[in-house]
This record gives structure tokens, C-alpha cells and sequence, in this order.
């Protein structure tokens, strides 16, 4: 039994990608590409690589562009079925969940503009071990402060001084695992972005999990992240694509 068999994905891929600027001005972010391949492909033969046969993007910006893009392509990925949602309006990276039809068991959600050579199955079977409504798979970013730090005391004594400190977070990937009840802190309709939604589960009480990873993981929406996805792809194509 493959890792996703019967496991459903979503790809938000409606956003501007207003940090690849101007490119994205007449370019939808999916369709960014890395050599002659668009991220979101990518993404799309990775989920295949891992069983998974049900993918439905989500679509805003320059939708028509992306649909256009993969009506040449219906052939290119085996039995996977590929399904479109349109937003007429933003509703955020949350709230264009509720436009997914059929929904009804565990399912996996992600940005459509990450590299990463995540393993989804991994990832789902953390998240339904640990009995979460929704998983985060989360990566270790260090944050450099190119500056020298002072701690100072009440009366502003300088007590210490730290030059250009680096400190390590833990970030969500854009990657996430859902059950299907999350749906019901989803307003249909109603502007909902992914933070708020995490904020309103943990406020109620619901498990949230960060799956935490060392895998690679970069965000194309930045542009030094894409210029090194660039070169990755480019080095060590076969990591990302279905074999």
C-alpha cells in the first residue's frame, strides 16, 4: 500500500506572489519555473511519487493561465486526478478549504510554491499517531540579526552586548495534515488565513501537532530561496521528480 493511497491533497495555488515581483505580475506563482518545469509540477509528481491519486488546486490569481498550462498536460500524470477550484474573491489560505469538495477523510494541504523532498508519508503517519486534527510540518530556521544586540537593565544600563546573534526558530513548511473537522471552524465564504485558523483550533482545545523535519524545504515566494531552488533542481532533478 503506497504512503497517500486513498489520501486526498490540496494545493493552494491562488496566492500573487507579491515577493517576485514583477514576475508575478502577469505569472502565476505555480508556474514559476524551476529549469523547464513549473514548482507546481514538481510538487505534483512528488505527491504522485507517494501514492497519492487526488489533487484539487485551489485558484485565484491568473487562474485561467494555470488551467491553460495543465489542459496540455492531462496525460502527464497517470491515474492522478486533477481538480481546479476558482475563488472569485479572496478568502485566504484557510478559508479556500471550504470550497474543496468531498473533504470527508484525512487530507493533506499545501503552499504551491515549496521545493522540499518532505516524506508526505512520514508526515501523515506522525500526524495519525499522535491523534491531531491538524499536523505542521515544520522546519528549523536560523534568523541572523546583522546588527549588534544590547541588553539593557530598567534605567537603560547597558548590561550586555551580543553582535549580529543568530537565533533558531522552529517554521511552518506550508505543509499540513488535516482532518476533515477542522472544516467545521471554517465559515464558507468568510476571509480566513492559515494562522488564524491554528489560533481558533487552539483556543477550543484541539490537538495541533508540528511535525518537525530536517528535510529540504524551500519557499520559491522568496527570491534567494528560489535562486537556490533553481540551482537544486537543476543538480539533482531526479530527488524531486516521479520515478
Amino acid at each position: 500500500m503506497s504512503a497517500l493511497e486513498g489520501v486526498k491533497a490540496v494545493i493552494l495555488a491562488g496566492g500573487r506572489g507579491t515577493r517576485l515581483h514583477p514576475f508575478t505580475v502577469t505569472f502565476p506563482k505555480p508556474l514559476m519555473p524551476l529549469g523547464d518545469t513549473p514548482v507546481v509540477d514538481t510538487l505534483l509528481q512528488r505527491l504522485r511519487r507517494f501514492g497519492c491519486r487526488d489533487v484539487t488546486l485551489t485558484l485565484g490569481h491568473l487562474a485561467e493561465l494555470t488551467k491553460a498550462y495543465f489542459a496540455q498536460r492531462d496525460t502527464a500524470y497517470g491515474e492522478m486526478k486533477l481538480r481546479f477550484v476558482q475563488e472569485l474573491e479572496p478568502t485566504g489560505t484557510a478559508g479556500s478549504l471550504s470550497l474543496v469538495p468531498e473533504l470527508n477523510s484525512t487530507f493533506i494541504t499545501m503552499n504551491g510554491d515549496v521545493l522540499t523532498d518532505l516524506d508526505f508519508g512520514e508526515l501523515v503517519r506522525a500526524h495519525r499517531e499522535q491523534g491531531a486534527i491538524l499536523t505542521i510540518a515544520t522546519h528549523q530556521k536560523p534568523v541572523k540579526i546583522d546588527l549588534g544586540v544590547l541588553k539593557l537593565d530598567g534605567d537603560g544600563t547597558v548590561v550586555d552586548y551580543i553582535e549580529k546573534p543568530q537565533h533558531v526558530y522552529p517554521v511552518s513548511m506550508g505543509i499540513y495534515v488535516y482532518e476533515p473537522r477542522v472544516l467545521r471552524y471554517i465559515e464558507p465564504g468568510k476571509y480566513l488565513d492559515f494562522p488564524d485558523l491554528v489560533l481558533k483550533l487552539i483556543r477550543a482545545g484541539e490537538h495541533v501537532h508540528a511535525h518537525r523535519t530536517d528535510c529540504l524545504w524551500l519557499d520559491i515566494g522568496r527570491p534567494d530561496d528560489y535562486a537556490r531552488a533553481q540551482e537544486l533542481h537543476a543538480e539533482e532533478r531526479s530527488r524531486f521528480a516521479h520515478v
